[in-house]
């Protein structure tokens, strides 16, 4: 593009990959969303003056979620995940038999273990010294590049120790992960998520704002800090959706899962200590158990604010796809009940099922408000078990979803509340094209939500009377950080009214949700007899082991909806 200084250049606004280089400096490699940030120096660093394979990352002000804000000082961080090469140096030169990398003191649920003890238990599926995941003390062959995985906070604590390195604390890992600008969607669409396996380290190219590698997906990473008896693990591992790279996990320290790793950090300054002290700034500034729905009398005035005529849908299938072994795909488009608008729903038909098909309408998590298609959603890794099984899935783009995206909703208070009344009308629609479908069981629907719908999916369920069960994963009542929704679209409003039976799925230790004051306040308010009303809890956090999402929420719509009717395989003589 030029020399610095660079006067007058127009720059296309999105998602940019940067290189600036300098004779006798380290090349700097960013990526950022937007614009370039205003009134930052970029400072290059010269050749062999910073730690190999390392990126510098510049100090500052720092803010993490509500915690309160903390000044750090420049530091380094590693380009990529510690891979299963490097953690094999570890292993070879005695690692864990020296207790001198081994500085923190091991507890176990409250109870502090000896060095014999816990040693003992940080043993590779052959017995051997090494992570949980590896055999005979060595990773799996041709893994060399790959991200270690299977690693205790302490085997990652003790690495760094053995490199002459740190751990990240919260605050280092996501300033670097954040980068200079906001990365938007698609430093995530580039980054190992929704896979299917860790690949090697850079493989894939989503490029942090300082240089960084794989800090979405591929291996979540352990950070420093912790909270009560937990430790930070953060960035999502392949097997998370896109929006799990914004999730922060809290984990047990010994906790060895094959998606755990870690990077490292080199600080050019000692720490204060309100920067390592163990933190939770998830404490809700208002107690929701305590707030409480409208009246009746102003329920029912709200909820006209839902209602609209009811006119021609002017429904047209745009495409059909057969490609797929377990379902057909059909794009339709018919008339939104505002404005002159069309509200586009994708639906998946299952093969192999009698027809007419139960169906299920999903509200997507919040990745839907910041993709660009509708055509081949990556979500579709956490929902097709539904037409694979049997039942029709359908999602609706609502307004501001995919292609019908609209920033008003990022306006404020009212402007959400504005969107969403729209948003439940496009769903409501989405029933009445549904009735005219001779090969959908309009008596057999269900709503489905993840995250962001699994919050909202009371509003739905107590305005629309056609649905006959509800899943809600992943929800709870709106934590007060995210601001208050007026009382319009506030769940805890409509909740009381939705009697529909109702099925919640969640993490036991969901800090973005957590279980005592979102979810089971959620769950006590919700309308359905108890008879009818079913709290799964599940071992993990925000974003919960699937084959225990998917095994609760079958079980519950064959009670509600009744099972599948399959075809019959006959054979002609």
């Amino acid at each position: 593009m030029g020399r610095t200084p660079l006067d007058s250049v127009d720059v296309q606004i999105g998602y940019l990959r940067w290189k600036i280089v300098k004779n006798g400096y380290e090349p700097i490699e960013t990526a950022f969303g937007g614009w370039w940030p205003q009134n930052e120096d970029i400072r290059l660093d010269t050749l062999g003056a910073g730690p190999a394979n390392m990126v510098h990352v510049p100090g500052g002000t720092y803010r993490f979620w509500s915690a309160d804000p903390v000044e750090l000082q420049d530091y380094w961080i590693d380009k990529y995940e510690v891979t299963n090469q490097e953690y094999k140096a570890f292993v070879d030169a005695g690692g864990y038999q020296n207790q001198a990398y081994w500085k923190e003191p091991f507890v176990m649920q409250d109870r502090t273990l000896s060095w014999e003890e816990a040693i003992a238990l940080l043993r590779d599926k052959t017995g051997q010294p090494g992570p949980s995941t590896w055999e005979l003390g060595s990773f799996p062959q041709g893994q060399a590049k790959y991200p270690v995985g299977g690693i205790s906070w302490y085997e990652a604590a003790a690495y760094a120790e053995f490199a002459g390195k740190s751990l990240p604390t919260i605050y280092h890992w996501k300033k670097a992960a954040d980068g200079r600008g906001p990365l938007q969607n698609d430093a995530t669409v580039l980054s190992n998520l929704n896979g299917e396996g860790p690949a090697r380290v850079g493989q894939f190219q989503g490029l942090g704002g300082f240089g960084t590698y794989d800090m979405a997906g591929n291996v979540r990473e352990w950070c420093w800090n912790q909270s009560g008896n937990q430790r930070y693990i953060v960035g999502g591992a392949w097997n998370d959706p896109e929006w799990g790279f914004a999730v922060v996990h809290r984990l047990m320290p010994f906790d060895r899962s094959e998606t755990n790793g870690f990077r490292c950090v080199k600080y050019t300054a000692d720490l204060a200590q309100s920067v390592t002290n163990a933190i939770d700034p998830f404490t809700f500034s208002r107690d929701l158990t305590k707030e409480k729905p409208i009246s009746d009398e102003v329920f029912q005035i709200y909820k006209r604010f839902f209602l609209y005529d009811t006119t021609a849908l002017n429904a047209v299938v745009k495409s059909v796809d057969e490609s797929m072994a377990h379902w057909r795909k059909e794009t339709v488009t018919f008339d939104a009940a505002y404005g002159n608008e069309r509200v586009i729903a994708q639906l998946y038909l299952p093969r192999n099922v009698v027809a007419p098909y139960q169906t299920v309408i999903y509200f997507p998590t919040s990745a839907a408000f910041s993709a660009i298609s509708s055509d081949n959603p990556a979500e579709m890794a956490l929902i097709d078990f539904i037409p694979r099984t049997g039942r029709a899935l359908v999602l609706p783009v609502l307004k501001g979803m995919f292609e019908r995206q609209d920033r008003e909703w990022r306006s404020g208070a009212r402007g959400f509340r504005d969107i969403f009344i729209q948003m439940v009308k496009d769903f409501r629609r989405t029933i009445d094209y549904l009735q005219t479908r001779e090969d959908i069981d309009s008596n057999r629907l269900a709503y489905m939500g993840a995250s962001g719908g699994g919050r909202l999916g009371p509003i739905f369920t107590a305005v629309e009377q056609r649905l006959k069960a509800s899943v809600l994963i992943w929800g709870g009542l709106t934590p007060p950080q995210m601001g208050k929704l007026p009382d319009e679209v506030n769940p805890i409003n409509f909740a009381p009214r939705s009697r529909v039976p109702v099925l919640m799925i969640n993490g036991r230790y969901d800090i973005n949700l957590p279980l005592e004051t979102s979810q089971r306040p959620l769950f006590r308010l919700l309308g359905a007899p108890e008879k009818d009303k079913r709290h799964a809890i599940i071992a993990g956090a925000h974003v919960t082991p699937m084959n225990e999402v998917i095994k609760e929420t079958l079980n519950w719509l064959d009670r509600y909806l009744g099972p599948v009717q399959r075809q019959v395989q006959t054979s002609k003589k």
